[in-house]
């Protein structure tokens, strides 16, 4: 038997158009906040050795709050299987999981992986992109231009690869390029434009090829820079695109537009949510 709250459950949890929706949000966004604020603190040593136990029952009160909120979404959900196999929905598990982890994990040896579980926890300041619906223009921006992304990346590894080999002929173990991955290493901290120092060439064609990369790591900069901004203004044009006026059928409006700019007329999602239709998952 269905419980007859389980549609206004789901409306408060995954919706935003209500009040209610709208506290439980920003309700979630504080204890997120919190959450991040008591593993900051947790992490000084100073402040742990005075307030360590209340930092502890802190950290359980908030793990209990997401395993609860974690809980209610699944049952609410309108399908259970995509939420949990979703990017929100593997975040939200993430939130919880690490502390009870850390229970199942005892001895002295294995401190290193408790604390690396421990701050697994910072994940849950991702959940914050679920309440930025920037955020997720960016996140499509990125998976349209994934391709090229990859494209580029393996581009540079064969450029830092031929200049690091080059260096490894032309300087040698003695000038500090001992191996040509420590020489790959020197290529990828000149064209970054990094430059820690700790290597450097020594000869005159040493200095020439690592001046020609240090030049191709400013233009290489700019490639990825100008692709995900492309996207990204591709997504933010197809965002006003998909804004329709009822009345005139013109589009091009904000996101938030709640009348039309063009005839004045009122804007679909205003309509249905005057209906009372409820947010889509």
């Amino acid at each position: 038997m269905r419980w007859p709250y389980k549609d206004v459950l789901y409306t408060v949890i995954f919706g935003t158009e209500t009040p209610a929706g709208r506290r439980f949000d920003i309700a979630l966004i504080v204890v997120i906040l919190l959450s991040i604020a008591v593993l900051f603190l947790d992490s000084m040593g100073s402040v742990r050795a005075q307030y360590g136990g209340l930092l502890y029952g802190l950290e359980w009160g908030f793990t209990l709050m997401f395993t609860l909120e974690y809980g209610l979404r699944v049952y609410c959900a309108q399908n259970r299987a995509a939420y949990i196999k979703s990017f929100y929905g593997i975040i939200d598990l993430l939130a919880a999981l690490p502390t009870y982890l850390a229970i199942f994990i005892p001895g002295a040896s294995f401190l290193m992986i408790i604390r690396l579980l421990r701050v697994l926890r910072i994940f849950r300041i991702l959940k914050l992109m679920r309440y930025v619906d920037e955020a997720n223009i960016l996140l499509r921006s990125l998976n349209q231009s994934r391709r090229k992304i990859v494209v580029f990346f393996s581009t540079l590894f064969i450029l830092v690869t031929l200049f690091g080999s080059m260096l490894y002929v032309v300087e040698g173990p003695e000038n500090g390029f001992t191996s040509i991955p420590t020489s790959i290493y020197w290529a990828i901290v000149t064209i970054t434009t990094v430059g820690f120092g700790d290597i450097t060439p020594q000869t005159s064609l040493g200095r020439a090829i690592a001046a020609v990369t240090m030049l191709m790591g400013y233009a290489i900069i700019a490639v990825p820079t100008g692709i995900i901004t492309a996207e990204l203004g591709r997504e933010i044009r197809r965002e006003y695109d998909l804004r329709h006026c009822p009345q005139c059928d013109r589009s091009g409006h904000d996101r938030d537009a709640r009348y039309c700019k063009y005839c004045g007329g009122e804007m679909e999602e205003e309509r249905l949510k005057g209906r009372g239709t409820k947010a889509p998952l």
